[in-house]
């Protein structure tokens, strides 16, 4: 190839222009990444005439003096120098015709390949820098290598890369691979979360939690005084533990109570300011069922051997004729049971003979069997809170209102958080269902008598008493229907507005007004509490457990000589009346009973109840000595 040739040749390098060596033969420089690559031709195929467009205008080279360069022809691909040596073509060159003119040599097209060559992408020669370099790990000498590779051409047969403002932002995205420990970590703790809701008991029905702050009202440092035993014994409720028990009942009875003994003046009642006073001084409800407390009750109010004794007997009878799934049944399998069923009463009224000696699912000597009794009313319980539903229809709020005080006494006595949303539930059931005459009756909402409110007023001050949450206005509004039912100013009170008054009815109608504010020296309180004691005493003869279930409670809280009146033949009457041998032993007859239809189970309990008054319920009223 002439030399003219080459030099109209290298003219037609990539827009820069060709770079002016002196009066030698320009070197073409590698092509930039705006150069379009070469087409590939098939074998036989003349290449086609590079365009004639002329170069764009150059400014005149610097003077610098270059060396001069032998001048070179190519052959078959190859430059050489007039020397001799060959020289490999430029890098990244296009192959391109010798010389413009119609004569010049064409060099043979390149052999046919059977496959096409492996593309791999170019290197790019700029040094890393910025987003999307950035690398973990680096080794010894590699920085040195990056920067030296922007300074090097190029390598033989691979194109290019684009300028910088070219290069898609797609192909430098940093990638985030989380380590393997951190996703085992999530996956787990997941998986945990899951199995968590899924065991609990909370998932069922975690309801709501309350945490009550404030400051205690009065001394801090003021100390228990409701019972004067002694100038120098003084027993507080709150500070006996359950671990304390057996060290205290190791305490000689009768050096304790010798003050008691040896007064020849009985301890009396006196009154205190009710109101939101009374609710006060009968906190905590259940305080005194266990300990030693519970044997300064007894002494105070005057249990005996007898009575304790009676009271263990028939709760082993309970024991022996509970069911396997943890319920009591009205019907048996003891003899003489109720003719229909409601095990929803039975299981309840169990439960609060239990519970009035002091016996629950954590401590006591029955806490397997509490434990089971416990779950077995639970599990009747449905979402509005009712747990009486296979109960017939005019028995379903006695149920309700028995198994409330139930669940209100368990949770007073052992705080279980399990229990609590459960016992909200029936007390929110319970307070829906007065009617709007303030009291309850066979269906929510409707009606009144004084004999199911009656157990409904328990189970809200038990509510109450447990820290359960209960609208003062309901009891508020159980007094506008007690006014309705009451006869002689309030001295006694009828099943039903408009009837006659009864003994049961009045006694019932006198307990609820003492829980609901009534002072003991109101005269209504002192005028029914001496026609109970004197007209209608308490007579094995006359048997009617259900007056003597509530006229024991109303005479206890109002103390005096009409509770030892009446409290001198119960307590040796009531036990004697007890079965003592055989199958029954434990129980109480329901034959000759007022309400012996309903069965010996509900005789029973309701006898257990009377001897467990002592300690079963704090008393209401403050004791002193006249």
């Amino acid at each position: 190839m002439s030399q003219a040739d080459y030099s109209n040749d290298a003219g037609l390098n990539d827009s820069n222009g060709p770079v002016s060596m002196g009066s030698g033969p320009s070197v073409p420089t590698p092509p930039t990444a705006g150069s379009a690559p070469s087409d590939e031709k098939s074998p036989g195929q003349q290449p086609a005439r590079p365009p004639t467009a002329s170069p764009p205008p150059v400014g005149p080279p610097p003077t610098v003096a270059a060396p001069t360069v032998p001048p070179r022809v190519e052959t078959s691909g190859q430059v050489v120098d007039k020397v001799g040596a060959t020289m490999p073509p430029a890098a990244g060159k296009n192959q391109r015709p010798a010389s413009t003119n119609r004569e010049a040599v064409v060099p043979p097209p390149p052999p046919p390949r059977s496959t096409l060559p492996p593309v791999r992408q170019a290197a790019d020669g700029r040094a890393p820098s910025g987003v999307g370099w950035a690398k973990g790990v680096r080794w010894r000498g590699e920085l040195d290598g990056i920067k030296n590779s922007a300074s090097m051409p190029p390598v033989a047969g691979e194109a290019a890369l684009p300028p910088e403002d070219m290069i898609d932002p797609g192909e430098d995205r940093f990638r985030f691979s989380a380590p393997p420990w951190l996703v085992s970590l999530i996956i787990h703790l997941v998986f945990l979360l899951a199995l968590a809701l899924i065991t609990t008991p909370a998932g069922s029905g975690i309801g709501k939690f309350i945490l009550t702050m404030g400051s205690a009202d009065g001394d801090p440092n003021e100390e228990i005084t409701d019972f004067d035993i002694s100038t120098d014994t003084l027993v507080e409720a709150d500070s006996v533990l359950p671990s304390e028990v057996e060290s205290e009942m190791n305490i000689e009875l009768p050096e304790l109570f010798e003050a008691v003994e040896d007064s020849s003046e009985a301890p009396t009642l006196v009154p205190l300011d009710m109101g939101l006073a009374a609710s006060e001084s009968m906190q905590p409800m259940f305080g005194g069922r266990t300990g030693a407390l519970k044997a300064s009750l007894m002494s105070m109010f005057g249990g005996t051997a007898e009575t304790q004794d009676a009271v263990k007997r028939g709760l082993l009878w309970l024991q022996r004729n509970q069911k396997k799934k943890g319920g009591w049944s009205m019907m048996g399998p003891y003899r003489d049971g109720n003719h229909s069923e409601n095990e929803t009463s039975a299981t309840a009224m169990a439960m609060l003979a239990f519970l009035g000696d002091g016996h629950t699912h954590r401590s006591g000597d029955y806490t397997d069997e509490m434990e089971k009794a416990m779950k077995y009313l639970v599990a009747m319980q449905d979402r509005t809170g009712f747990m009486a539903r296979s109960a017939r229809g005019h028995e379903q709020m006695y149920s309700q209102a028995q198994a409330t005080i139930a669940l209100c006494e368990l949770y007073g006595m052992t705080k279980d958080s399990w229990l609590r949303p459960r016992v909200e539930l029936a007390v929110d059931f319970a307070q829906k269902a007065q009617s709007d005459q303030g009291g309850w009756r066979y269906t929510p909402n409707q009606d009144s008598d004084t004999s199911v409110t009656g157990w409904f007023v328990l189970a809200l001050k038990s509510a109450q008493s447990a820290g359960i949450e209960v609208d003062d206005s309901k009891l508020r509004h159980v007094s506008d229907y007690l006014d309705t039912a009451a006869s002689y100013e309030g001295a006694a009170y009828s099943y039903q507005p408009r009837g006659g008054p009864s003994p049961a009815m009045t006694a019932e109608g006198l307990l609820c007004r003492q829980y609901l504010g009534w002072n003991r020296d109101d005269v209504p309180m002192v005028r029914g509490i001496e026609a109970l004691s004197m007209d209608y005493p308490f007579d094995a003869n006359d048997q009617d457990v259900y007056y003597w279930y509530y006229a024991t409670q109303a005479l206890h809280h109002f103390g005096g000589s009409a509770w030892r009146n009446w409290n001198d033949i119960m307590k040796v009457e009531l036990p004697k009346m007890q079965i003592r041998s055989g199958r029954e032993d434990g129980s109480w007859s329901p034959q000759g009973d007022a309400y012996g239809s309903y069965g010996r189970l509900y005789t029973t309990c309701l006898s257990i109840y009377c001897l467990e008054v002592y300690y079963r319920h704090m008393p209401l009223y403050q004791v002193g000595h006249e």
